[in-house]
């Protein structure tokens, strides 16, 4: 089958597509002919560097998240799951292929009336806009600033923001971003590289943190006492600075894990629920075959990409 190696850590070109043995179900798997391939900026920084949850044996295949059809079901698993449309995490590795095997009790059905592609946009991201939006207890008439509001994750929180009844400020770099923002339903989208953004965007009881940094910081500084600041991701390659301490002595709570094993399952199953009955659009900006996984890194690491990229296997 058709895969992606990585071979050495480095540059976005280090991803080199060629052949992989096809996988087989063990007993308790599935096997799963791949149509799309989630690709996240932890993978990109991952393959820059070595660091982050994945592990660092290489060789490899990357990719941590898929949906497609299962094929074959292993030793024990019910046969009804072939021909299922499903969506899965996969440990970490083996996404950039063809074919992945995971273990049953992993897989997600997707809905009917949602599209396989949509469906693997929302694997993680949907997850964690969920997660974020339980986490933080958003409610009616509260001011709610999504940084990276056009990002995968950022496009989704606009939207479930909105939908929970706050008023949504959206930070976004550039004209094409904060448009795309306020078409997700923001009330106010401001240029977080204006360095007047702050006072544009004005004081909010919730900020979600997707980009750290100084951006990180400097929303930090607008949250009102009583406020709760979610921080889950670092956009501008590193994280807020932000002691418990400081957050404290102002009457913010920080938020920076958003659940168990079995609560993330239950934020996926709510996102595609959501999806599936049109109450929540994720945005798939980019979509690469297979083999240039390469420009999709690339193209993440640029910044200049909007809502999800995926992999089209």
């Amino acid at each position: 089958m058709r895969a992606v190696w990585l071979r050495e850590f480095g540059g976005p070109a280090v991803l080199q597509a060629g052949e992989a043995p096809d996988p087989a179900p063990g007993p308790g798997q599935v096997l799963i002919e791949v149509a799309f391939a989630n690709v996240t900026f932890v993978e990109t920084q991952f393959r820059a560097t070595g660091t982050g949850p994945f592990g660092s044996t290489l060789p490899m295949v990357p990719g941590n998240g898929v949906g497609g059809v299962i094929s074959r079901a292993g030793e024990g698993v019910d046969p009804a799951l072939v021909g299922k449309r499903v969506v899965t995490s996969t440990g970490g590795s083996g996404g950039y292929a063809q074919r992945v095997v995971v273990d049953a009790a992993l897989v997600f059905p997707v809905p009917h009336a949602l599209s396989l592609d949509a469906a693997v946009a929302l694997l993680a991201d949907g997850r964690t806009a969920t997660g974020l939006v339980h986490a933080t207890a958003v409610a009616p008439g509260e001011r709610v600033l999504v940084e990276a509001a056009a990002g995968g994750v950022g496009s989704l929180l606009v939207q479930l923001a909105k939908a929970a009844g706050a008023e949504v400020v959206a930070a976004a770099r550039g004209a094409e971003k904060l448009a795309r923002a306020r078409e997700l339903g923001a009330d106010l989208a401001v240029d977080y590289t204006d360095p007047q953004w702050t006072e544009e965007a004005g004081e909010v009881d919730v900020v979600f943190d997707g980009v750290g940094g100084a951006v990180g910081t400097a929303a930090f500084g607008l949250v009102r006492p009583g406020g709760r600041m979610a921080i889950y991701g670092l956009a501008s390659g590193s994280w807020t600075e932000v002691s418990e301490e400081d957050a404290a002595a102002r009457g913010v709570k920080l938020i920076r894990s958003i659940g168990d094993a079995a609560e993330m399952r239950g934020y996926t199953e709510s996102a595609l629920a959501a999806a599936a009955s049109g109450q929540l659009t994720p945005v798939i900006g980019q979509r690469f075959p297979l083999e240039r996984a390469a420009d999709a890194h690339a193209a993440i690491e640029s910044r200049g990409t909007i809502g999800k990229t995926l992999l089209v296997a």
